[in-house]
């Protein structure tokens, strides 16, 4: 077993107890293989291990990623922030986005949405901690983004994503995340239909869990310590 499959087993077996001692079905969690900074061959060795889906934050490199994958059935997720004048190629390359925190963004994703590919998945970023560093619309301007995204077409609401604090301190991460399930729960009684909560990374996984996530991005878990691709691995991606 390589050490891509093996970290992806471990990770599997820690939601599984995770949610059991929750109280939760595992088969409610759904594991995002977060593979930005990760060659082609890495995200190749996971899927053999049985991992199909993949989010990635930097759309050059998702791009130059992709051809030397397009043997396999990925589902493509986009988790970082997103420029509008990328829009058209997320638009057209990723099934789910994960990071839309703006009516602008909305409006060209969908508005570059091939109308022949299936409706794309979109979650809404909230930035639940405050820090001006991190993107996201701030929760009491969520309701506002949300009715508006709803109602555009080729897209599907499908819930909420948060990157909170990076910190030791457990009680503020989860007080973050637990304000995230109160947006989501606030949503659904609005009458939106959602099924998903994307938060929770390696080291903050466990409480995402308990505070209710159906999907956790995990990285550094399952393909270890980050490795940034240097441009000339990228254009030899590209060039495959």
């Amino acid at each position: 077993m390589t050490t891509v499959a093996s970290n992806l087993q471990n990770v599997k077996d820690r939601i599984v107890r995770v949610a059991q001692s929750i109280g939760r079905q595992p088969n409610e969690i759904t594991l995002l293989a977060a593979s930005k900074t990760n060659p082609a061959d890495a995200l190749r060795e996971a899927w053999v291990a049985g991992q199909t889906i993949f989010g990635e934050n930097y759309l050059q490199e998702a791009l130059a990623k992709m051809p030397a994958l397009a043997d396999l059935p990925i589902e493509w997720h986009f988790i970082g922030p997103i420029q509008s004048n990328k829009t058209r190629r997320i638009a057209e390359n990723f099934a789910w986005v994960h990071s839309v925190d703006r009516a602008k963004v909305a409006d060209r994703l969908s508005k570059d949405r091939s109308e022949s590919l299936p409706p794309l998945q979109v979650c809404l970023q909230v930035n639940v901690s405050g820090e001006d560093s991190k993107s996201g619309v701030e929760p009491e301007e969520l309701a506002a983004l949300a009715a508006h995204v709803v109602n555009l077409p080729h897209r599907r609401l499908r819930g909420l994503m948060a990157v909170p604090e990076l910190t030791t301190a457990t009680a503020l991460q989860r007080s973050q995340f637990h304000l995230l399930r109160e947006l989501y729960e606030q949503l659904k009684r609005d009458g939106y239909e959602l099924d998903t909560l994307s938060m929770g990374m390696s080291e903050d996984m466990d409480i995402a869990l308990a505070e209710g996530a159906t999907m956790v991005r995990v990285g550094t878990a399952i393909f270890g310590p980050r490795r940034y691709l240097i441009p000339e691995e990228i254009a030899a991606l590209a060039a495959r």
